[in-house]
């Protein structure tokens, strides 16, 4: 086994610090990621850009996310994760207020490049650190660190939209977030440990999935895929085939998050006690009966619990499958890792668009259901997780 040189904690004191800097870093992404929701349509209103307009420079978002992780993978193998984290996690707080006052279109895609590239930058190395946390504690602590980004993201919109409903401008709102973030950033910098891979025991170069790295890289395609339809199309499933009106439509995916969120939480303890394999197996096949409810049943409210079973079954594959990636025998943590969130970013990109090609060939439940059919595979795949 590879030990990372200088990051085995000297006591537990220093573990439980590290374990709690890494919730807190990603409880930041999520704050950060999530406060972007409500500047947009101040920034399409602003630029006077329409819905085409907007959706293609929305895709500098995914696209810089997508393009700094390959390169994230080498830097945190050559300088560790607690450096990328933190000059990541500053540079991302530098974006956020300049969305705010971006000029025109050009300059916005140019920093929604930039802000989704700081994004996946810290999305890679804090999942890098949190499997070498978890790794030293000896106990599943994923679960419970994408926890905290998920509330991060109910948090972040919730605030930046608070302090626009208390009179401050969208530039105001922006920077004073942007400052909370960068305080939690600075405050935790030391407690992140410090290791840095062994260079002479690792050749690692970005090189394209192949093998166990590319398999877990599809399965998290499938589950970005399937939490990324959510996002996109819960909210029209209820309008146009379950009668909810567009104001209350976004129930949908409310119940999504908040199950999600929830699970997440309680994950470390799930999967302590049922094992990775029976963890990503139930919740894989418990996300498929969620999809196939949501589409299937014609009423309402059964509809809203199958997106409730959806968050319960999805919240924990994710976590488990980046905790496999970083215990892959042969492959640098942080390289496997970005490789492995790489390919689940493009699901979580293109998923939507696959599901509305799908839903004009055939019909929106049609296509939900066949979410279900891939997660069934996800299932049927689980063993690849075994610790």
């Amino acid at each position: 086994m590879n030990v990372l040189s200088g990051s085995i904690p000297a006591g537990r004191a220093q573990l439980g610090a590290a374990a709690r800097a890494t919730r807190l870093i990603f409880l930041t992404s999520g704050i950060g990621m999530a406060s972007w929701a409500p500047m947009v349509p101040y920034a399409k209103a602003r630029l006077g850009l329409d819905d085409a307009d907007l959706g293609l420079v929305l895709l500098a978002f995914g696209g810089g996310s997508m393009l700094s992780m390959p390169l994230v993978g080498w830097l945190t193998h050559r300088y560790g994760n607690r450096k990328v984290i933190s000059v990541a996690g500053l540079m991302l707080c530098v974006a956020i207020p300049l969305l705010a006052i971006v000029p025109n279109a050009a300059a916005l895609a140019a920093v929604l490049l930039y802000f989704g590239a700081m994004l996946g930058a810290v999305d890679v190395a804090m999942n890098a650190h949190a499997v070498e946390v978890e790794r030293c504690d000896g106990r599943a602590l994923m679960s419970g660190f994408h926890g905290l980004f998920s509330i991060g993201g109910l948090a972040g919109a919730a605030i930046m939209s608070a302090l626009l409903a208390l009179g401050l401008t969208l530039w105001t709102s922006a920077l004073t977030i942007a400052l909370l973030l960068a305080l939690i950033v600075l405050s935790q910098r030391s407690s992140l440990l410090p290791g840095v891979d062994d260079a002479a025991e690792w050749s690692a170069t970005f090189r394209l999935p192949r093998g166990l790295v590319l398999l877990l890289g599809v399965l998290c395609f499938v589950s970005f895929l399937a939490e990324g339809s959510m996002l996109d199309w819960s909210a029209v499933l209820l309008r146009d085939f379950r009668g909810f009106s567009a104001a209350s439509a976004g129930i949908g995916y409310a119940c999504f998050s908040v199950a999600m969120a929830a699970g997440r939480l309680a994950g470390d303890r799930v999967v302590g006690r049922l094992g990775p394999v029976s963890a990503v197996r139930i919740g894989a096949s418990t996300a498929a009966i969620g999809f196939l409810l949501a589409a299937m049943a014609p009423w309402p409210a059964a509809s809203l619990s199958g997106f409730v079973l959806i968050g319960l079954g999805a919240s924990n594959i994710v976590p488990v499958m980046f905790s496999a990636a970083g215990r892959l025998p042969g492959n640098p943590p942080a390289i496997s890792i970005a490789a492995v969130t790489m390919l689940g970013y493009a699901g979580l990109l293109s998923g939507p668009a696959l599901i509305g090609f799908m839903a004009h060939a055939s019909s929106l439940p049609v296509a939900l259901a066949a979410v279900a059919a891939m997660l069934l595979l996800v299932a049927g795949s689980a063993r690849i997780v075994r610790r």
